[in-house]
């Protein structure tokens, strides 16, 4: 029987930061060590992740500096040094899951010992409202980080033996923008934990006592590109209807979708702020329907959790979420930015909710055994083509 290859992963951000790049990695390497294989991971330590966790074995966390605009994330420092012990694990493939300092450190790693590696482009880092929220307040960073972040990635990426992407939109923008080859590899959804059998009648109670109107949910990063202020704005054109909001999630600009919301004086929308992993699938069975209004989504990790909760999504006609939702199916595609098209399709869907039945169909497609054996493909196609060269 063949040996089973050593894996070693690499990421800027991990628990307790909760996002989808962490998302992918937690449900990866979950399914990967239940397969039998042996897998490392170097991460970036932030606050209260000096070390790892009890019961993390094989995490090795390289101690970090908090990120002042969002104090989840850090830079990690000397990352390079953490690379030293893989003397000591003689991976097989080295996967990095994003391109920053711990990336560089697992690129230059994976190059002077001549192992394969994957990189994964997850989070469209070349976006400006990224930039601008998360990196460059200074309008001169701005303009240099805007102009030369493509540049960067093309840098970065190119020199990995493989480059994925969660979805064939990705792949293709990637390709415009001189990267070629990508292999589309979805992050994946725990189908069997989000599911149409939770019953989320004690959330709603919890939200809104014994109202029976409809409620639309977002779950996600309260950050600028996030565009949630689309979502609060349609409430507005909504506030006659019996239904509400319900928006979950911390981050930056929390303050200023909350300031929003209370300058339009909008009682039909409630900030549910953080909500622990655990309880996040009775809060998707709580809701009629789930909103993304995101024009930053490199595939939509919360929308297709909330269709495999059966719960239609009302989206943004934009990059990712343009391939995932199906009008008149899965749910509906609305202008990006425009708050009464969006109200329109959150109409049409509560108008309509027999009509759309294919959401845990749609979900089944990311389900973490499926997008496992992709991954390890992946992993195969690198391993051979190192071999080969």
């Amino acid at each position: 029987m063949a040996r089973k290859p050593v894996i070693a992963l690499y990421s800027d951000t991990y628990l307790p930061a909760c996002d989808g790049v962490v998302s992918s990695i937690v449900n990866f390497r979950g399914e990967l060590l239940r397969r039998g294989y042996e897998v490392y991971l170097f991460v970036s330590g932030g606050p209260g992740r000096s070390r790892p966790h009890e019961g993390e074995d094989n995490v090795f966390v390289i101690k970090g500096m908090r990120f002042k605009r969002y104090p989840q994330y850090s830079f990690a420092l000397f990352p390079f040094m953490a690379s030293l012990k893989i003397n000591e694990i003689n991976p097989d493939v080295i996967h990095a899951h994003t391109p920053f300092f711990v990336g560089v450190s697992a690129l230059m790693t994976a190059r002077l010992n001549k192992i394969p590696m994957v990189g994964t482009f997850h989070t469209m880092v070349t976006d400006e409202d990224v930039i601008r929220e998360y990196a460059a307040s200074n309008p001169i960073v701005h303009r240099l980080l805007k102009k030369y972040a493509w540049s960067y990635a093309r840098f970065f990426y190119t020199r990995c033996n493989t480059v994925t992407a969660p979805t064939m939109t990705m792949c293709r923008l990637l390709s415009m923008h001189g990267i070629h080859g990508a292999k589309c590899v979805p992050n994946s959804v725990d189908i069997g934990r989000f599911s149409p059998s939770v019953d989320g009648a004690q959330i709603r109670r919890k939200l809104f006592g014994d109202w029976d109107g409809a409620t639309v949910l977002y779950v996600g990063r309260l950050s600028k590109e996030k565009k949630v202020d689309t979502m609060i704005r349609a409430m507005a054109h909504l506030r006659e209807r019996r239904i509400r909001a319900v928006i979950v999630g911390t981050g930056p600009a929390e303050h200023y979708y909350r300031r929003i919301a209370a300058r339009m004086h909008l009682d039909n929308v409630r900030f549910a702020g953080f909500v622990p992993n655990g309880a996040l699938p009775g809060y998707y069975a709580a809701a009629d329907l789930f909103c993304m209004p995101s024009t930053f989504e490199t595939q939509g990790i919360a929308a297709i959790e909330a269709m495999a909760s059966g719960k239609p999504v009302v989206g943004a006609d934009h990059l990712a979420l343009k391939e995932l939702i199906h009008d008149g199916k899965n749910g509906e595609k609305f202008a990006p930015g425009d708050s009464s098209d969006c109200a329109r399709k959150i109409e049409t869907v509560i108008n309509n909710m027999d009509s759309y039945n294919t959401m845990r169909k749609t979900a089944e497609k990311f389900s973490i055994e499926r997008a496992t054996d992709r991954l390890l493909e992946i992993y195969g196609m690198a391993m051979e083509g190192m071999t080969l060269s």
